[in-house]
Order: C-alpha cells, then sequence, then structure tokens
C-alpha cells in the first residue's frame, strides 16, 4: 500500500472515531495506532486515554490528542521496569510537541479552542482535525522506524 495512503488512512480513522462520537480524541489516537501497530496491545488499552480529552478531565490543559500521542509512544518505545529508557522515546516526543506547537501555536487545549463554542460543530470538527494530525504524525514516524515494519497493519476505515 502506498505510504501516503496509509498516513492519510490513519489520519482519516482517528479523526473518524472521535467525529462518529467513538472516542474522545486522546482516546481516538491510541485506538487507532493501536490496531496500526498490529494491536500489540488489548484494545481496552484505550482506557489510559479517558481522563485525557479536554486538556486532561477538562480542565483545559495540555491537548488530549498530543496526550494520546505521547501515549501511544510508550506503546512503542515504552521500557518495562528495571529496563532502560529507549533513546528515541524523549526526543520524537519532544518533535511531537513541536510539531503540533508549530502547526497551532500551542498545545494548549484551552488556547487551541478559545475561540470556539464547546459543543459547536466547528470546535469538534478543529479538534478531529488536530487528533488526526496527531495520529499521522506518528504513523509517518512509525513508517520510518525499521524494526516496526513487520507490525504496521493498514487500519480499516
Amino acid at each position: 500500500m502506498e505510504r501516503e495512503k496509509i498516513i492519510d488512512d490513519v489520519r482519516r480513522k482517528a479523526g473518524g472515531c472521535f467525529q462518529k462520537g467513538e472516542f474522545y480524541c486522546s482516546e481516538s489516537v491510541i485506538h487507532t495506532l493501536n490496531e496500526f501497530l498490529g494491536w500489540p496491545f488489548d484494545p481496552s488499552i484505550v482506557h489510559l486515554a479517558a481522563g485525557f480529552p479536554v486538556g486532561i478531565g477538562r480542565s483545559g490543559c495540555v491537548c488530549g490528542a498530543v496526550s494520546g500521542g505521547v501515549m501511544a509512544l510508550g506503546m512503542v518505545y515504552g521500557r518495562d521496569p528495571g529496563k532502560e529508557m529507549d533513546s528515541r522515546m524523549f526526543p520524537v516526543a519532544a518533535e511531537l510537541h513541536d510539531h503540533i506547537k508549530k502547526l497551532y501555536k500551542s498545545t494548549c487545549c484551552r488556547v487551541l479552542t478559545k475561540d470556539l463554542v464547546f459543543n459547536s460543530p466547528e470546535r469538534k470538527a478543529h479538534c478531529v482535525k488536530i487528533t488526526g494530525e496527531v495520529a499521522a504524525w506518528l504513523a509517518d514516524k512509525f513508517l520510518n522506524d525499521e524494526t516496526l515494519k513487520e507490525k504496521i497493519h493498514p487500519v480499516k476505515l
């Protein structure tokens, strides 16, 4: 399958999960990337992302999609007790943060959505777009990781 189509499918899947109301932003990213990586974790791992939407429990702090993205990085580069931290974890997490900040001028939910009414279709569309962007950016990174080549599976739309 063509690389750009794979990345676009990940973007559409993550955004679609949120758009349809199946999950919020952080959950959509985790669910989609878990599928993309061939389900290395039980689908219930999405439960771990449940407190991050709307800037950590509606506090408006860090964007839930970004939080979900960092959690997805942990699915790949996380460590077991007593093991060394994978040297890729911190740099790629910082890159994700910087990528979203460059695109949207912030990673803070209340700043990203400051001009949008909470339950409006415009706000949801904005958040769906950010959710898809985070998932697509990570899919691109994961596709560049030679150690993941055999684990990656196209997502089902």
